[in-house]
């Protein structure tokens, strides 16, 4: 897993809310737990098969450990989260223009991506009024059960 990968966890992390998360990418494993003392955040990685960490991931573990550096406070808004285990998409078939950009308005009941579990795509739809704040997930990713896809201001 890459530093920037480590980064963007991390930031889900702390824009989010939520408590903790693991994610298992082949044989490493990562797990970010919001919290402790002074509020940071712990990346605890369980070696890849070669039994060596790649630089990347130590610096990346390092500089969680570190204090973080003030921030503007992270935007507000409603999270929804995956309904279900599969692959995101961003938009009906490749190529295709995205069904929602950030600063997009958006109504319930509008369609916003789409997962694909079990070769079915399912459309996942905006289930408030509001405007696209922040897209947490990459477009052909895994999400697991409750994964934040997008937040909505």
């Amino acid at each position: 897993m890459d530093l920037r990968k480590l980064k963007k966890l991390i930031d889900l992390v702390e824009e989010s809310g939520i408590a903790e998360l693991e994610i298992t990418e082949g044989e490493e494993k990562v797990k970010i737990v919001r919290g402790g003392s002074g509020g940071r955040e712990v990346v605890v990685l369980s070696p890849p098969a070669q039994g060596a960490n790649p630089p990347a991931v130590q610096a990346a573990a390092a500089s969680a450990s570190a204090p973080a550096p003030e921030k503007a406070p992270a935007p507000e808004g409603h999270i929804v989260k995956a309904p279900m285990v599969g692959t995101f998409y961003r938009s009906g078939s490749p190529g295709a223009k995205p069904f929602v950009e950030i600063g997009d308005a958006v109504k319930a009941g509008q369609p916003i991506c789409i997962i694909e579990a079990m070769k079915l795509m399912n459309e996942i739809e905006a289930d408030k009024d509001g405007v696209i704040k922040a897209i947490m997930v990459e477009n052909g990713q895994p999400v697991e059960y409750g994964e934040p896809l997008m937040m909505i201001g």
